[in-house]
């Protein structure tokens, strides 16, 4: 699988262009399902944010509304109700994962609990986009600062990569590069905190930074 890793989407031409090395084609020819689980986690999530998301509204410009080929919708809660001989061939016939935001922890939970997780080492050529929530769920652990689901056991998330992400730098007053040195003080694994013009390019193991903002690799 290959990763690009996102505060804030593709908000730049320099992680479209990063996009495009991943997916081999054009996004016009690409065929993609969105993922809001996340979204379901967090308490500053709900309805409308969800829906700005699958409709490529403004919320969702940035990775929803890059101009797909088609775009399809997996909601992993409802995947162990209906067998994976129906959802497993809706993902081997796409190109691209849509990760949103929300709770990473959440996200994790339903990843095993749907038998995704389970396929993610057999799709080689699958490109997953993830945006906040939807990438840090690709690493060990996300800090207890980034805990917002109550039942979340711990903050432990895949560890698909060896590295923990600090997303939305500067965006909001509690993620400001202080925030982020003290949340990494914690994490005792390298780290990174990017802005919303910067993600994290991960392919056979070999790691990139794509920016034009600001990011920092603790």
């Amino acid at each position: 699988m290959k990763l690009l890793l996102t505060s804030g989407g593709v908000t730049n031409p320099s992680i479209h262009s990063a996009l495009l090395q991943l997916l081999g084609k054009p996004i016009s020819e690409c065929h993609a399902l969105c993922i809001p689980t996340a979204q379901w986690g967090h308490p500053m999530c709900g309805p409308t944010t969800v829906q700005g998301f699958i409709a490529a509204s403004p919320e969702g410009l940035h990775i929803s509304g890059l101009g797909w080929a088609s775009i399809g919708v997996l909601e992993l809660t409802a995947l162990p109700t209906i067998g994976a001989e129906r959802w497993v061939p809706w993902i081997e016939e796409a190109d691209v994962l849509l990760v949103d935001g929300g709770d990473a922890t959440y996200l994790y939970h339903w990843i095993r609990e749907s038998g995704l997780a389970d396929q993610l080492s057999s799709l080689p050529e699958m490109v997953w986009v993830g945006v906040s929530a939807g990438s840090m769920v690709m690493t060990p652990r996300i800090g207890a600062y980034f805990v917002e689901w109550p039942s979340a056991p711990d903050d432990r998330t895949l560890g698909v990569v060896d590295f923990s992400i600090f997303p939305h730098l500067n965006a909001f007053p509690s993620n400001t590069m202080a925030d982020a040195e003290r949340w990494a003080a914690d994490i005792d694994i390298p780290a990174y905190a990017i802005d919303e013009q910067t993600a994290i390019k991960v392919v056979d193991g070999s790691v990139e930074v794509i920016s034009e903002g600001q990011w920092r690799k603790f």
